[in-house]
């Protein structure tokens, strides 16, 4: 201590001992590091026109100039050769303005673009061989905004042969898709080779599409099933002329009279006055020959299946347009750029959202207006500029993929996510837009296709389920006084029931109106329900409980028969169905048992498996009853009685038959033709039918078509009871439909729901048919 205090200041010296270390940084400082060359290009063309506030020439010029200056550095040279392919495929959004950076890069080093060129065509001829026609369709985009810098006729040449193809195919078979798919191509190219110099190629251009437009104005056989519309008899789908390539046949007429303008289509090869030097020399570079690409005599579909394309919008019959019009050229070319970028970026649905909310980067400046101009806001623009909002494009494009027939590419719920975060990364730009959508669809539901109608309901509870289950009730509320089986009210009940799943009733009647809290009864709000058995009024209810104790202690099957025994023989003196009635106890038992959880059920099913067999095997009566049981224990909550039920089937304790019969045949699933305005009826049966096809698939795929004769079998004769069951609703025979009670106006809803069924159940059966066709074994 002595010593301390004889320090010259004594503490305060000691502190100013580390004043160095505060003006003075004596910690190692971090090495600069700078990327190498192949990789700030790589980052650079990856950011290629993603910001509004670059000028694309600019950002066009930067990168060509560096590439072109440092083309001998091989690990550039590799990294550029191999990203601008990839790019051209993976974000299809920007391949006008790489083909721009191409097009500068020939005006300095001409012999980097035979390069490009040839792997470029590898890979076109490659995709060709294999059926990838999406990639395909892509690089044709590519090689089209290349056109000014290539030899002759350019792309031309390959364009007539692809439709040479086509022609033939058609000419072999009219149902043909593949010659469909090869016309969207040709027609979805043309347009960009026009873009570059449209002066010189009009007349290739004509020849072109004379030849095309007797396959693009043929409507396909599919068409009919397909349409995301299903119209009352004697009334117009507003998707009847609305197939793709139809309407890309008459657009593009349409541009060839107007001189070409294809108003919404960049040109960042174009440089601004200022920059005439760069002009000259893009206008007078070297040409260069496309390498040859083959096209094989047989082509193949591909790894997808392909089926005629219609386009839909949820924005239609609007005051003002807020999105392009089915006559502008537009509406298709921003659409397809949407969907490619959509169904690709599938492993990144962040990415995704943000290429669909920054949509107006990569079309001509005026195509849109500005992001989040609310939608009144559009009457004060100007009469000669676009009133396009490009919310209402993204959020558009998102839902064709929704409502696509009869599958989209990816799951549904792919979809979901894409819009959800879409509208987190801009809420006040997309809710309103996803808001008229949503109206739309809802003031549509009666004629949507009924498939459509459960996928928009399973759409919208998802999506208020991430946004705290907040939406505008009152503006529906006059249609809770509607029937149940009116198409608005069937969907309102679905909706809350959905909810429900996805939360807990009380929660969900906290955001409801007044007038929808009746739509949700008080046994909704038990998380468990009540054991019928437990009222002494119920037939067999001591039988029920003693049952049920014994489940619960994992009794031996031997102490449950003699119980089983009593109910059969009380069941006889009441002449009634013995078997029926033990199999309602007992299931009834299991589900109470196990259901505090569906691992305790699914244990209780495991346990009880070989006497739930035996019961399912003995009568066809017993299976009805199986299902029976459980829906009518998990009434308030069907989709529990639904995952069980499917669980059941994944035992083999009942049959899909079992299903479809109990669900469409008799009244079990609701009285008077009720159960066809259900939407966990129509869940039900369709997760049945999928699971039916997708085993067919399965077994058809690893067998190379052989063997197979069972599951064809009894998926036709899946298809054949639902085709039975449904005719007859369809045309009113229905013993149900004749009751006085649904006569009064009633039996032509019951009617409606039943055409309604029956067309998506003939869409699947021709769809599965179609794939064995396809998957025949040759002899």
């Amino acid at each position: 201590m002595e010593d301390h205090d004889r320090r010259p200041g004594g503490n305060h010296n000691r502190k100013r001992r580390y004043r160095d270390d505060d003006e003075y940084d004596r910690r190692p400082q971090r090495r600069r590091y700078d990327a190498p060359l192949s990789v700030r290009i790589r980052k650079q063309l990856l950011g290629l026109a993603e910001s509004p506030l670059r000028r694309w020439h600019e950002e066009v010029q930067s990168i060509a100039h560096v590439v072109a200056d440092n083309y001998e550095e091989q690990e550039l040279r590799t990294s550029f050769l191999e990203l601008v392919p990839q790019m051209v495929v993976e974000q299809p959004l920007k391949t006008p303005f790489v083909a721009a950076v191409v097009l500068v890069i020939n005006s300095l080093k001409p012999e980097i673009l035979d390069d490009l060129l040839a792997n470029v065509a590898s890979a076109t001829e490659e995709k060709i061989r294999v059926g990838e026609w999406r990639d395909v369709k892509l690089y044709l985009k590519f090689l089209a905004c290349l056109q000014s810098c290539l030899d002759g006729d350019g792309l031309f040449p390959l364009l007539q042969e692809l439709f040479s193809r086509a022609a033939n195919l058609q000419t072999t078979n009219s149902d043909d898709t593949i010659g469909t798919e090869l016309v969207k191509i040709i027609l979805l190219t043309i347009p960009y080779i026009m873009a570059t110099a449209p002066a010189r190629w009009q007349q290739k251009a004509a020849e072109l599409l004379d030849r095309t437009e007797v396959i693009a104005f043929e409507p396909h056989v599919l068409q009919v099933l397909i349409d995301p519309y299903h119209v009352e008899e004697g009334t117009e789908s507003p998707t009847a002329n609305m197939s793709l390539i139809c309407l890309l046949q008459k657009q593009l007429h349409n541009e060839s009279s107007n001189d070409w303008k294809l108003a919404c289509l960049p040109r960042p090869w174009q440089m601004p006055p200022e920059e005439i030097e760069q002009q000259d020399k893009l206008d007078h570079a070297q040409k260069h020959t496309l390498p040859s690409i083959l096209i094989p005599e047989t082509v193949v579909t591909g790894p997808r299946p392909l089926f005629p394309e219609i386009y839909f919008s949820v924005y239609v019959n609007q005051d003002i347009e807020s999105v392009p019009p089915v006559s502008n050229i537009a509406s298709s070319l921003i659409r397809d750029g949407l969907l490619d970028t959509i169904n690709i970026l599938d492993f990144n649905r962040g990415a995704t959202a943000r290429f669909l909310i920054d949509v107006d980067c990569y079309f001509s400046p005026g195509t849109f207006v500005k992001r989040a101009t609310p939608f009144d806001r559009l009457r004060d623009v100007d009469s000669d500029r676009s009133t396009w909002k490009p919310e209402d494009v993204a959020v558009d494009a998102v839902f064709s993929q929704l409502f696509a027939l009869p599958t989209p590419e990816h799951k549904l719920v792919y979809y979901h996510s894409v819009l959800t975060e879409a509208c987190k990364i801009a809420p006040a730009a997309v809710a309103p837009s996803l808001g008229r959508a949503i109206r739309y669809a809802y003031q549509n539901t009666h004629r949507l296709d009924i498939e459509l109608c459960y996928r928009f309901l399973d759409w919208f509870t998802h999506h208020l389920s991430n946004f705290g289950f907040m939406w505008k009730w009152t503006e529906w509320v006059d249609d809770v006084d509607l029937p149940n089986m009116h198409p608005r009210k069937a969907f309102i009940l679905g909706a809350l029931d959905k909810e429900i799943r996805l939360s807990f009733a009380q929660r969900i009647k906290g955001t409801l109106p007044e007038p929808y809290q009746a739509l949700i009864g008080p046994e909704k709000e038990q998380d468990t329900p009540e054991f019928k058995y437990n009222d002494d009024r119920t037939p067999f209810a001591v039988e029920g409980r003693e049952i049920a104790a014994l489940l619960k202690r994992k009794a031996p099957d031997e102490e449950i028969q003699p119980i089983i025994n009593r109910i059969h023989s009380a069941a006889l003196d009441q002449s009634i169905d013995p078997l029926v009635s033990s199999t309602d106890v007992f299931m009834t038992a299991v589900c109470w048992v196990g259901s505090k959880s569906l691992s305790h059920v699914l244990a209780c099913i495991e346990r009880t498996k070989d006497r739930l067999l035996d019961a399912g095997a003995a009568s066809e009566a017993a299976r009805a009853q199986i299902i029976t049981a459980v829906v009518a224990y998990w009434s308030a909550h069907p989709g529990v009685a639904i995952t069980i039920v499917e669980k059941l089937l994944n035992y083999s304790i009942i049959t899909p038959n079992a299903v479809i019969e109990w669900a469409l045949v008799g009244d079990r699933a609701g009285p008077y033709g009720e159960a066809l305005s259900k939407s966990w009826v129509f869940e039900l049966v369709f997760n049945t039918v999928v699971k039916v096809t997708s085993r067919l698939r399965q077994v058809v795929s690893s067998s190379g078509g052989d063997n197979n004769g069972e599951e064809v079998t009894g998926m036709r004769e899946l298809f054949k009871s639902m085709e039975d069951a449904l005719v007859s609703w369809a045309q009113g025979t229905k013993d149900q439909i004749m009751d006085p009670v649904v006569s009064d106006g009633g039996e032509d809803l019951v009617k409606r729901w039943g055409e309604r069924w029956l067309r998506v159940c003939r869409r699947r059966s021709a769809i599965e048919e179609t794939f064995l066709l396809e998957n025949k074994p040759t002899a």
